[in-house]
């Protein structure tokens, strides 16, 4: 096969795979999952009929040519068995409650009216089948957030009567949440399922990768991307989320896991990293070693289990508290293991560099504004199965402070705001101390603002322009083949040339692949003349999404694959993204999107990874890897603090230089530096 086949079976199967590993199984009582061979499983919930691949608007509207849901998987099962009878009923009541799809762009509702369940139904599942799954939907996505009530972030009265209902009636219920982003689970402590899986949305081969998991195939091996807090009202942003205006980023950088880990340990449910499994592991740590420039680590794994299985191992940063102040856990390193048999070890290394645990002091309480600073003090890593349960593996002394990185003040707000600030420690002792046996309490402190001119800095740092010098025969190609520099050639261009190219052509050009996002390069026959060829790009993040009806490959929504944990599974599954494009000649994918979840509301969040920024950009980097062994590549997107859907073209997000640097750009940096980013939207 040549360079460029594009192999179908194997991107299938990596999907699949994908899926499977992205799946977080966050409770597993009475032996409730896997189903065993021979089992009868009853299937409650309409959406069982109506599986969500993906999210809405331009990072999920691709045409397939099918989509495997849930229903669909397990009744391809062998080994196990479908009621039905059960289903049978769905099937009647969906008749005369068809899907609703909304009205226009970003209109479609983000649930569906669910079946009230009579008690009688689940009574009688219950006698002829052995286990059931009651399978909750939700979308979410371009132009509209998701709202904290019911049939959105919340669930529905009928939603959870049904749960209760079937878990009353069942001893083994599991609920299944086919979402795209983290949804509000108060109701696990009162429905009382014995199981929950987060499924999320997988794309055209979701229903399979799921029953992989359901089934045994793959054991449970995803970890949360994101921290689920009791309450909506418990993430720091949610009181400055949402405004049609203006939206202070008041948490700063204490954005998930790096706020409730350092002060509000008891308002979570389930840490960042979480994550169970149908077996047991075990880690030990074999080496910790010190260097000037870096740490390494070796950790070993055990797989202690009856059932094969994969782990991942999270190493987090504990750094001195210092002037700055600082979260008391941040990912520093991650990585998974192969599918370890009972009884096998695999041993992990890791190599996390000092720079990358350094902090941006924006306000010069360090003496060295505009620098990235190690603070001088003791820097303690835990490494383990989730951020929460993760244990004391080594520690370094930063002798006195160190300037890692000096660069100048860029786009500190204008507005005055306040941002969190762990509390003064009182003495050395309790902020060597500041580990799990402590949480910090948070005071307010005020945002450095803006000291130099953009405007006059982007003057005097401007270029002179040279003069047009009109047509001198030379083309693009003469560039390539180094007959001539690249700057006589764009001298040869006028101002309206240069536009042309800048602003190139919007949705379902015709000189592109028909449905595209656009066209740019050489759009105008002139351009053309001068060798510039029309280049394509297409949304998006969960497929190439073509609207003149062109079919193509629905992949995995992007917390699901940042769930994986799994870089080279990523990059393996985007190069087979990248082949696609290539086919249906489009040369950038508009994405990966890799805006930080600072807020579960976020209707875009299933286009998005984490609310962790170095999971982010290692996710995307792994992308923009893949298309490019592929010979194509990505744009990240949506640069930058585009946290929000409503009013996003309108309201201000007023954020500190800091958390800027250290949360909302950091993947982006990721992804520019390790991933070779070569366009940004």
């Amino acid at each position: 096969m040549g360079k460029y086949y594009l192999d179908m079976e194997k991107y299938k199967q990596l999907a699949r795979q994908a899926v499977a590993e992205g799946c977080v199984l966050l409770k597993n009582e009475n032996n409730t999952l896997p189903v065993k061979k021979g089992e009868t499983v009853s299937v409650f919930g309409r959406i069982q009929l109506n599986y969500y691949k993906s999210g809405t608007g331009s990072g999920g509207l691709v045409n397939t040519r099918y989509v495997t849901g849930i229903l669909d998987a397990l009744r391809q099962e062998k080994e196990i068995h479908v009621n039905e009878e059960l289903a049978a009923v769905y099937e009647k009541w969906c008749e005369g409650h068809p899907f609703d799809k909304g009205k226009g762009w970003g209109q479609e509702p983000w649930s569906q009216e669910e079946m009230p369940l009579p008690d009688n139904v689940a009574k009688r599942a219950a006698q002829i089948s052995d286990v059931a799954l009651v399978i909750i939907g939700r979308t979410a996505g371009e132009d509209q957030d998701t709202k904290a009530e019911p049939g959105s972030y919340l669930l529905t009265e009928e939603e959870e009567a049904m749960i209760r209902t079937v878990s009353r009636h069942f001893t083994r219920t599991a609920v299944l949440l086919n979402v795209g982003n983290i949804i509000d689970m108060k109701w696990v402590e009162t429905c009382k399922p014995s199981a929950v899986l987060y499924v999320w949305q997988g794309g055209m081969e979701g229903g399979s990768g799921v029953a992989d998991v359901l089934t045994g195939r793959v054991n449970p091996c995803g970890r949360l991307s994101d921290t689920i807090a009791r309450s909506i009202e418990d993430y720091p942003s949610s009181s400055c989320f949402g405004d049609q205006y203006r939206n202070f980023y008041t948490e700063d950088i204490y954005v998930g896991y790096r706020y409730f880990e350092t002060t509000a340990k008891d308002k979570v449910l389930y840490p960042f990293g979480f994550g169970l499994s149908y077996t047991h592991f075990s880690m030990e740590t074999l080496e910790f070693e010190e260097d000037s420039d870096s740490i390494s680590l070796k950790i070993a794994v055990a797989n202690e289990g009856e059932f094969p299985g994969r782990q991942v191992v999270q190493v987090y940063v504990n750094p001195p508290q210092g002037v700055l102040g600082k979260p008391l856990r941040s990912l520093a390193s991650f990585a998974k293991t192969r599918v370890l048999m009972p009884g096998e070890k695999e041993e992990l290394p890791f190599t996390i560099w000092k720079k990358e645990l350094a902090s941006y002091d924006d306000s010069g309480a360090t003496g060295h504004k505009s620098c990235y600073v190690l603070e001088e003090g003791t820097y303690r890593f835990f490494a383990g199965e989730d951020v929460r349960s993760s244990a004391l593996c080594g520690s370094f002394t930063q002798p006195e402070l160190k300037v890692t990185q000096q660069l100048e003040e860029a786009l500190a707000p204008v507005t005055p705001f306040f941002r969190l600030k762990p509390e003064a420690v009182c003495d050395k002792k309790t902020a060597e101390e500041a580990d799990d046996s402590l949480e910090l309490e948070m005071e307010k402190e005020a945002v450095p603002l803006r000291t130099i001119s953009l405007v006059a800095r982007i003057r005097e740092n401007r270029p002179e322009a040279a003069a047009c010098s009109g047509d001198k025969g030379i083309t693009l190609g003469d560039v390539y083949d180094k007959k001539a520099e690249l700057d006589e050639f764009l001298s040869q261009l006028t101002d309206e040339d240069l536009a042309c190219i800048v602003r190139g052509e919007g949705m379902c050009s015709p000189k592109v692949t028909p449905g595209t996002a656009g066209a740019f390069g050489g759009v105008t026959d002139r351009l053309k003349e001068f060798g510039i060829p029309v280049g394509c790009c297409a949304d998006g993040p969960s497929g190439i999404r073509m609207d003149c009806g062109t079919h193509a490959f629905s992949l995995p929504n992007g917390t699901c694959l940042a769930c994986t944990f799994n870089e080279a599974l990523v990059e393996a599954l985007f190069e087979m993204e990248g082949l696609e494009l290539r086919r249906n000649r489009v040369d950038l994918l508009l994405g990966p999107g890799m805006n930080i979840h600072r807020n579960p509301l976020n209707g875009r969040n299933f286009e998005y990874f984490s609310e962790d920024p170095y999971l982010t950009g290692k996710m995307a980097a792994a992308q923009l890897k893949g298309m490019g062994k592929a010979g194509t590549s990505g744009t990240i997107k949506h640069f930058a603090g585009n946290n929000q859907e409503f009013s996003r073209n309108l309201a201000d997000s007023v954020i500190s230089e800091r958390a800027l640097r250290e949360i909302y750009l950091r993947g982006f940096e990721i992804a520019v530096k390790e991933g070779g980013a070569i366009s940004i939207m």
